[in-house]
């Protein structure tokens, strides 16, 4: 089985990811970093030189390897993975796989990000919490078609990892 993790970016899913597969004796992939190892290059690097549509492509590309090849694996995507090609359509019919949607609320967002915005490209033109609270908020907006078509959606707010894993550890169960 292939454990799918979509949700915004710091919704937890890559930390989540990698405790929950340490915690089942899984394999973790981060597809942003199964990307860049098989292009040889940072995903920022990618937009830079090769623009978006390459991006969105060779994401399609590798989520399709990775569900056709793998299996006993946790998979974190990239928070606009779902929302691209047929992306959530792959995810959704492939037998291998569920997929749970990391639902963070947006003052929690604001919380993990506003600190990050430097390490996060898509939002370090941001000058404060209140245009960090917008920008968030139009993409859930626009992205939430995509997330609530989860398999399973578990609540990250007012939590800790631990309780979160244990959550998805019994969702799997």
């Amino acid at each position: 089985m292939i454990v799918i993790l979509i949700g915004y970016m710091a919704s937890g899913k890559s930390s989540l990811g990698r405790l929950l597969a340490k915690k089942i004796g899984y394999d973790f992939i981060d597809l942003d970093e199964f990307i860049e190892f098989k292009e040889k290059m940072p995903v920022k690097s990618i937009f830079e030189s090769k623009g978006e549509i390459y991006f969105r492509k060779v994401e399609s590309l590798y989520l399709d390897e990775i569900i056709a090849q793998k299996n006993n694996t946790i998979l974190s995507l990239g928070g606009g993975t779902p929302c691209y090609g047929n992306n959530m359509e792959t995810i959704l019919k492939s037998n291998n796989v569920k997929s749970i949607y990391l639902k963070a609320s947006i003052s929690s967002l604001i919380e993990r990000l506003k600190n990050e915005k430097n390490k996060r490209p898509l939002i370090s033109h941001l000058k404060n919490n209140e245009e960090l609270a917008e920008f968030i908020g139009k993409h859930l907006f626009e992205r939430s078609v995509f997330y609530d078509q989860a398999q399973y959606k578990i609540s990250t707010d007012n939590k800790t990892k631990n309780e979160i894993v244990d959550e998805l550890y019994a969702t799997l169960i």
